[in-house]
């Protein structure tokens, strides 16, 4: 039974996997990668076109205008011309699409760089930046895409699988990126978007070339053997040497991501405080020190006190040698925020300027029910001298009363002062409280005679 059962799940993944009827021949294969190898005329012109376009949409941080860029693109054809030349030891076809490749990647810097020499828009935006720090990720994505590629290519249902590899390994940006570091003279994005486009390349290539192998593809034969591997030691050489970088890049993005959600549990969880809140923060790293900077609104708080309290519960987040930097608005919002940007200024003199509102909104609510009290005053002294003829005048107001023993034990309650001829009796007296309960809504109010 059990072996019945192996049979049939082998049996499952082998007809669903299966090669077998959905390939081309080696020849009708290599055919179509040899047509999409050579770099003459119409195909340099197209790759011409095709960085313009590649930069005005980095110029303008279009994805859309990149995307078309990248299916206009001719440069995926000598990249896997190299892998093809690599698994079936063609050493003349290798040297061909590495001349082409590196022709095609010179004309597209020398044509992007002169594009943003002469583009009055020189902004970082967010697609050129992304261009800059390759990590391993996009090792894994240039040998999957790679290997998709060279499978798409061997098999009778291309679909849009070839498109489609050309979006996601991304050749063209990163040469237009590099283009952009050698304009305005930042070396960094020149070297990170090379190091991105050299990763795509030997990775799709590699992939290839293991396809190659995957699908039983036969060598030239007049192929020298022992030049055919050490060829293969290059190959894989090269592949790890490329990928090392990668590793130490992504190491170091995967440090700072855990630090920053560090820091923002760090700040919800130990920086809350009754008038005072954590507007914004910032992370960086000044002299080889790592900052956190944030950026406060509400009460001013003592620095020192905050550094004292703070410091010492950096390392139950994994921040310890962390510096902490603190801005304050306090009364005068712009007071100490040169190192603010000018969203954390906004929103810090709008949160003053809304505190500010409820302190006069609070001041006028004491106003009115003072001015309130001073015209019931006025409204109910003619009523009263028809009800009491005694009363003379009379003034109301409102008063705290306070324990000496327990000063938080206050207590608010409506008095009413009254003038009279003569001593009111204790029931005109106790008349009196009920129509001044009634007629001003007080739930409780105290008659003093004066």
């Amino acid at each position: 039974m059990k072996q019945n059962f192996g049979t049939k799940i082998t049996e499952f993944f082998i007809n669903y996997f299966s090669f077998s009827g959905q390939l081309v021949s080696q020849a009708e294969a290599e055919a179509a990668i040899r047509e999409g190898v050579s770099f003459k005329g119409t195909n340099i012109v197209i790759l011409i076109l095709a960085i313009f376009i590649a930069s005005l949409g980095l110029n303008t941080n279009s994805t859309a205008v990149i995307i078309g860029a990248m299916l206009i693109s001719p440069l995926m054809g000598p990249i896997i011309g190299i892998g093809l030349g690599v698994g079936i030891h063609d050493f003349a076809l290798l040297k061909r699409c590495l001349r082409n490749l590196l022709m095609a990647a010179g004309f597209s810097v020398i044509t992007s760089t002169l594009y943003f020499l002469i583009s009055p828009v020189n902004e970082q935006h967010s697609e050129l930046l992304a261009r800059t720090s390759p990590t391993i990720y996009d090792v894994l994505i240039g040998f999957v895409g790679g290997g998709a590629g060279i499978v798409a290519l061997g098999s009778t249902n291309k679909g849009n699988v070839i498109p489609g590899v050309a979006i996601a390994t991304a050749l063209m940006p990163p040469l237009c990126t590099a283009g952009y570091g050698l304009a305005t003279w930042q070396m960094d994005y020149f070297l990170g978007a090379l190091y991105l486009f050299v990763i795509n390349s030997i990775y799709i290539a590699f992939a290839t070339f293991v396809g190659v192998k995957f699908m039983k593809y036969k060598g030239v034969n007049d192929a020298d053997n022992v030049r055919a591997r050490r060829v293969r030691h290059v190959v894989y050489s090269l592949a790890i040497l490329t990928m090392l970088p990668s590793i130490y890049l992504t190491y170091n993005m995967l440090t700072q991501s855990r630090f920053q959600a560090n820091a923002d549990r760090f700040i919800a969880e130990e920086c809350n405080f009754p008038d005072t809140q954590v507007l914004n923060r910032k992370i960086f790293t000044e002299n080889g020190e790592r900052c956190l900077q944030m950026t406060m609104i509400g009460h001013t708080l003592p620095v020192d006190s905050l550094q004292l309290a703070l410091s010492a519960k950096l390392k139950y987040y994994g921040l310890q040698g962390t510096k902490l930097i603190f801005i304050q608005g306090g009364d005068s919002p712009l007071a100490n925020v040169q190192n603010t940007s000018a969203d954390d200024i906004f929103r810090l003199t709008q949160n003053t300027i809304s505190r500010q509102q409820s302190t006069i909104d609070s001041l006028r609510a004491v106003i009115a029910r003072e001015d309130t009290s001073q015209k019931l005053s006025v409204t109910i002294s003619p009523e009263l001298r028809v009800i009491f003829p005694a009363i003379q005048q009379i003034g109301i107001a409102n008063a705290v009363f306070v324990a000496p023993a327990d000063t938080l034990d206050a207590d608010t309650t409506a008095v009413a002062m009254i003038k009279t001829s003569a001593p009111l009796p204790k029931a005109d007296h106790d008349k009196l409280v009920k129509y001044l309960e009634a007629r001003i809504g007080a739930k409780k109010i105290m008659v003093v005679n004066i």
